[in-house]
Formats: C-alpha cells, structure tokens, sequence
C-alpha cells in the first residue's frame, strides 16, 4: 500500500479523497493555487504545495507543476479526483514517465471513453445501445444547422471532450442550432482546451440513469447498481439519488451488465461510470463513460456501504476487489442535494463571495452502520467562493431505509443548513423536495423546466406555514423579552412585563396572537389557530430547532434591528413583532420602495464580459441577446426582458465586471 499520495485537485472532492486517505493510515499532500491557499484541503493535507496564479489553465491544468509536486514530496500516487486533469490521458503518461501511480483506469480506457465520439463507436461494437446521431466531427455553425435538419429536431449539441454539463446545448430550430454550435464550442475550448463537436438525436421525456462500475487489474470488474441523475439544469446535474425511483430489477440488471461489458472492452480498471438515457418505456441508450469518480458517488456508497475512493487507491496499488457481482447488495435509499453558490431567483447566476456564517447540519443516529446526514463540503466559515472554479459549496446526503424517509429527512437538513455571505439555491432544492411530482418520482431531464417554466419565482407561504412563522416570531420575541427582564432582575431593576398580546407584521399585514406561557413551552393563539412549540433557543444562535404540534421543526434566525428574518422550507419572511396596544401605529409608517433599475442592464455577477451584442440607438426585441458573461467556467447570456432602445453601452469585451455594474444604459 502507499505510504503517501497527492490529490491533483481541490475543494470537496480533495477533501473527500483525504479524509479516507486518512482513514487508511496514507500521508496526504494537497496542491494548492494562489485563490486556495488558506483552503480547507490544504489545511487538512499533511503536506502542501503551490503550484500557481489562480486560474486553473495556469495551476490545476498544469501537468509539469503537479509531477514537481510529486517529486518535491515523494508521493507515490496521485489521486484525480474529478475535473481538471482526471480524465487527461496525457497526464496519465506523464506520471507513469515520471514512476508515479494514476489513481484511476489506463490511458487506454480514458482515451477511448474521454472521446465522446470515439465512445460511441466502441459501444456500437460492443452492442452496447446508442443514441442516433452524427458522430463525426463539426466544422462550423452552418455544418452544425444542416447535420441538425438531418437528424431531425430537437437535437443535442455537444463538446467530444465536455463533462459537468458543459459545452452542452440542446437545439430545437436552426436559429438555436448556429447559436448552440457557437456557445457550446466557446464554452469547450475554455473548460476543456479542445473545441470539437458532435450531434445527437435529443430523446425528449428522458431520465438519466448511471451504471457505477469499479474494477481491478486482474480482470475483475462489477457494477454497484445505478443512480437517478434526471433532476438537471443546464445539463448540469442538482438533485441526485441511488436506487432509482424508476429501474426494475431487470432493467437494472440488463443495464449493468452492458456497462461492464463496455468497461471489458477497454480493459477497465478502478471505479468509473456508465451513463444511460432511459425513455419512458425503460428502453436505454449509452449516453457516455466517465473515467473518474463522479461528484454523485456518495449515494452509492450510502446503498452500498462500500467506499469507493478506498476501493480506487487499493485497485492502485494492485489489491483485488473484495467482493463479487452476487455480493453487492443495495440496502436503503440515498437522495444528494448540490448546495450551489447561486442566486435561484436570478436565473441560477453564480453568486461569489466570503462564507461569512458556515453551519452545516449535524448527522444524528445512522443506519445499517450509515450516517442518516452526509455532508462533503471543501469549504469552511470564512471560506471564499471564488469567480475561478466551480460554484458547488456542499454535497448534502441524507439516507434512510427507503426514499420517502430519505427525502423527509433531506427537508429537515435543507432547513438546518445556515450559509450567510452570498447567495445560495437552498430555497429551490426545499421547494423541489416539497413537490408531488419529486416525491413520486415521476421525473425527467426536463423536470426543472416543466416545473419551472419562468424560472424560480420564489416560493408562496402557505396559510399553515404562515400561522407557524407568526407563532414562532411571536415565541422568539417573548423568548428576547424574557431575556431582558431576567437581565433587568440580576441587576436589581424592577423588570419589564412580558406582553401576552402580540401582533406579528409579516409584509406589513399584521397578525394578532396571545402567548401563554406553559410549564414545557409556548401556547401562541392567532384567528384560527393555536400553536404549541417546545424547544431551547438564545438570542446568539442562527437555527432554532422546535418541536411544533408534536412535529420536528427548524426555522433559520437573522435579526436586522428590531425585525426578525425567519426561513422555512426555502422561505424567507421578515417578522417585526410589537405590543398589540401599539400595532395601529406600525400601519401608519411609510414604506420604503427600491430604485427604478429597470433602465439599466447590470451585471448580475464578478466575470469576464466576453462581448456585447448591440450597439448605441439599435432597437433589440424581447429575448434578444443582449451581452455574455463568463464566470465559473460557465457562459451566461443576457437577454432583454422586454422591448428596448440601447441609449448607451458602458462597458467594453474584455472587461472584468463587479457585481451590479452597469452594461447598458436603455432609453
């Protein structure tokens, strides 16, 4: 076994490979870029080394500063993790030039399979079932349209080298075909250095389902079952969960065995995944092989209690795998959450800053020897969210004995996850644990745009969870209120009376209650209602975890002067609580209204603007391109929400924006 390993990476999954790297008694050593150097996996590592300036073309990307790295240390293996160089057979060779081991599969297996064209073909050999379309590569944009009217719309326009959703575009006329062509190889050649492009028949209604395979080198290679990956934006996977919701045990079985069939054909070893896209009536098309561990294994190892980055560095350093295909064997169910820095009601734009407060759920009790709560973050409070890499802050796990119990338990710990400083999609993956059609796994690929036609708008209050955030407002109030008279006693003051008689301002509706005061608790009661709420809460903690009507509750706390700002399931409300006696004279208090912005387009994010669409005095109709903006790899077009004249432009192609920073002034 290793004495020492590198991990070429960063954030959660450099953390993730640490911790079981610890676990096994192996010494770590963390890479490091300028924008990570107080990072949490290097403060986790036993040895750290930096390899650049921030940008990952300049640091992780580089292959000769990662083999100095290895020798400045003495590392005998490098662990990928995934991105980056994890699926770069040229890396491969150079480490085994250098007599370092890959954590991974061959360069055989990587060159086949990293080739999104070159996969295809071999599946085809292999009898492994494939999507129509054209596999050879694209020349330009109007190659693109006719190859696209050919197949037949909608289409799939893809990088040959993409992953992560990237370099991804799905076209459903010639007009998004040339314009899908030409961001989807931009998006390419900056993520992946390599710009060429292939189209596919888009099957619409589609679930995404994966086939987790892992093998040895001694000719040994399973599956351990497949995982649901259909909850998806932008081709970029959200909401992920093992088993299926949708798989029988034939399917699954006829599945797995193509994917180890495929794996076979390039003499695969270490873990991998076999992704498929499954119609509705069950019928499978190999989609693509990922070389690398996915972001989306830790419901696999839930189900299967088996650790496969433990599994990847054994296989690495010549072990046998120690079970077989009859061994495997999937216990309870496993739903992942990706807890990603994004504004939901600003069309899913990255939101980048400082993790100014960082409290992530607590696991409590476990399963099957499993923790119920799993959280894989590379982030800790203070923690900066760069404009460089990607913007996932967490993993968020919840397991239970099968997947109701699974999501009810997500819910409670979506709740309990407290993250300040910049914005979050928190409130979007409550909303979509919370929907009928989430919860009977009736689910697509187009699950998010069908649910979501507009976009996120935000999530209505429901008349029970209003009358719950009145009661718990007025609680906390009584709870400050308390606080104070105790204060006052011990100091030897007379005290404050605790008012009985409360009225709650929730968007400035007030809404009368009366608290009584019980031996184990609260007893609120409203028009209508009564509530009874149990539970320690102090004025300094940010989650406030009750027992509502006999039911488990947690409400998040902020406090902005004399309001309070409390979160449910993804709703955030602001509460000012006062004496009945003197609510009347909160009505008459004006309120205060936003600027007009809606003359200006400002960019909603730090980034790169890569080019502006319009000029001074044109006139651009509603979803017209107006600007794009690069940041976390990703380019973000902005479109006008509605009929404009362009009065000004007041920034250039090239210019690194701020956020909020004006692009275009409209008349």
């Amino acid at each position: 076994m290793f004495e020492k390993i590198l991990i070429a990476n960063r954030g959660e999954i450099a953390c993730r490979v640490i911790r079981t790297a610890q676990r096994m008694g192996i010494k770590t050593v963390a890479v490091y870029s300028d924008a990570d150097a107080s990072s949490l996996h290097v403060k986790m590592a036993d040895e750290a080394v930096r390899i650049g300036p921030a940008a990952s073309a300049e640091s992780y990307l580089v292959i000769d500063k990662i083999i100095a790295a290895c020798k400045e240390t003495g590392a005998q293996a490098v662990h990928p993790g995934f991105g980056f160089l994890s699926e770069n057979a040229a890396f491969v060779k150079a480490l085994d030039d250098a007599g370092v081991v890959f954590i991974g599969p061959p360069t055989k297996a990587i060159g086949a399979m990293g080739d999104k064209i070159e996969s295809k073909h071999l599946a085809k050999k292999s009898n492994v079932s494939t999507v129509p379309g054209h596999m050879d590569l694209i020349k330009d944009a109007e190659e693109a349209v006719r190859i696209s009217s050919d197949i037949g719309y909608p289409v799939m326009i893809k990088a040959s080298a993409g992953g992560g959703g990237k370099g991804m575009r799905v076209a459903y006329n010639d007009a998004e075909a040339r314009e899908g062509y030409r961001s989807a190889q931009n998006e390419a050649r900056s993520s992946f250095g390599d710009d060429r492009i292939f189209i596919e028949k888009f099957i619409e209604e589609p679930r995404h389902i994966e086939i987790q395979v892992i093998g040895d080198k001694h000719g040994n290679i399973i599956h351990l079952g497949e995982r649901e990956c259909s909850i998806q934006r932008r081709h970029q996977k959200v909401i992920e969960e093992a088993p299926s919701p949708f798989l029988d045990e034939k399917t699954r079985a006829a599945m797995g065995s193509e994917a180890v069939a495929l794996s076979r054909a390039v003499d695969y070893y270490s873990a991998g995944t076999v992704e498929f896209i499954v119609d509705k009536d069950k019928n499978f098309y190999f989609l693509e092989m990922n070389t690398r561990i996915q972001v989306e294994h830790p419901v696999t190892e839930l189900i299967t209690g088996i650790d496969i980055v433990e599994w990847m560095i054994r296989v690495a350093a010549g072990e046998k795998l120690a079970l077989t295909q009859d061994q495997v064997k999937l216990e309870g169910w496993a739903v992942e959450s990706r807890v990603y820095a994004e504004d939901p009601l600003r069309n899913f734009l990255p939101s980048i800053g400082r993790l100014v407060r960082y409290q992530a759920p607590e696991a409590e009790g476990d399963l099957n020897g499993r923790p119920l709560i799993r959280v894989d973050s590379g982030v800790e409070e203070g923690s900066e969210i760069s404009m460089f890499y990607d913007p996932m802050i967490a993993k968020l796990v919840t397991y239970g004995p099968d997947r109701l119990s699974a999501i009810k338990t997500m819910r409670t710990a979506l709740d309990s996850f407290y993250i300040r400083g910049i914005n979050h999609n928190m409130g979007f993956l409550s909303t979509v644990m919370s929907q009928d059609r989430f919860v009977e796994g009736r689910l697509t690929t187009n699950y998010i745009v069908e649910e979501f036609p507009d976009g996120f708008l935000g999530i209505e209050l429901d008349k029970d969870n209003l009358n719950l955030l009145v009661s718990v407002a007025a609680v906390l109030q009584t709870n400050l209120s308390e606080q104070v008279a105790l204060a006052a006693h011990i100091n030897g003051y007379r005290g404050v009376d605790i008012p009985v008689e409360l009225t709650v301002f929730i968007n400035r509706e007030g809404h009368p209650v009366v608290i009584d005061l019980q031996d184990d608790g609260y007893l609120v009661s409203g028009d209508g209602f009564e509530t009874l709420i149990r539970g320690d809460w102090a004025p300094d903690q940010q989650v406030f975890f009750a027992e509502v009507n006999g039911e488990e509750t947690v409400v998040q706390i902020d406090r902005h002067g004399a309001n309070l700002s409390l979160t449910l399931s993804g709703v955030t409300v602001e509460a000012l609580v006062i004496e009945s006696r003197l609510a009347r004279y909160n009505e008459l208090m004006p309120e205060k209204l936003p600027p007009d912005l809606s003359k200006f387009l400002l960019s909603p994010m730090p980034g790169l603007l890569v080019s502006v669409a319009v000029e001074e005095g044109q006139t651009v109709k509603a979803g017209e391109e107006l600007a794009v903006i690069e940041a976390m790899k990703m380019e973000n077009i902005l479109r006008a929400g509605k009929d404009l004249t362009v009065a000004k432009i007041s920034a250039s192609a090239g210019e690194s924006l701020v956020v909020d920073q004006v692009i275009i002034e409209f008349e």
